[in-house]
């Protein structure tokens, strides 16, 4: 049963993180879908260069918000079900891979930033804080969001790894579900690594036709 359990949880926070903000938001707002114009990807940086930076804050809490709701959730009610850390950790994956693969947008969805800074800060604060203070350290420096995305992924997983000792550090799954998540946001920005490379990237907030 614990492994039923588990995938039912696992289900969803899949279909949770599904919920692709910055479409919704932009829809609600009146506004041009993220899905044509820019980087075209569903997220609360493209969001921005519509102009509207309410609706780019909207996006980027909520997106954080469905990743660290469900995380949450499971460490809340998981136990009364038998479910561990390692239940946890595939809860925060599925939300992760929900919003890169949405089942209500035709798995159409972002590079998934944002939900896996709320994973991130629902396994941890320390985890997720150190994770976000280094984007902004990168992105403050550089002005570039998706150079600061990738630095950030490469950085969690040693961050995880550095932990406080805590009972969820102490589940290799949770670290393998860590890993997966910043090797999926390594390839989700493979095409920005190559403009990077190429001195063709946008920085962040530029507006792209």
């Amino acid at each position: 049963m614990d492994t039923v359990y588990s995938l039912v949880a696992a289900l969803l926070a899949y279909l949770l993180g599904s919920l692709s903000f910055a479409v919704i938001v932009t829809r609600l707002m009146g506004l041009k879908d993220p899905r044509t114009y820019g980087s075209k990807n569903p997220g609360a940086t493209n969001v921005l260069r519509s102009g509207n930076k309410a609706a780019a804050v909207v996006t980027l809490l909520l997106d954080a918000a469905k990743g660290w709701v469900a995380v949450v959730l499971a460490e809340v009610f998981g136990p009364q079900f038998g479910l561990g850390y390692g239940t946890v950790g595939l809860v925060g994956l599925a939300a992760f891979l929900g919003h890169l693969y949405p089942v209500f947008f035709r798995f159409q969805g972002g590079k998934g930033v944002a939900t896996a800074a709320g994973v991130l800060l629902g396994i941890s604060p320390w985890l997720g804080l150190a994770t976000l203070a280094t984007w902004v350290i990168i992105a403050v420096f550089f002005r570039y969001s998706s150079l600061a995305s990738i630095v950030a992924a490469v950085f969690a997983p040693f961050f995880f790894l550095l932990g406080d000792g805590a009972v969820w550090y102490a589940d290799p799954r949770v670290a393998a579900c860590i890993v997966v998540m910043s090797a999926l946001l390594l390839y989700r920005h493979r095409e920005n690594m190559a403009r990077l490379l190429q001195g063709k990237e946008s920085k962040l907030g530029a507006r792209k036709g």
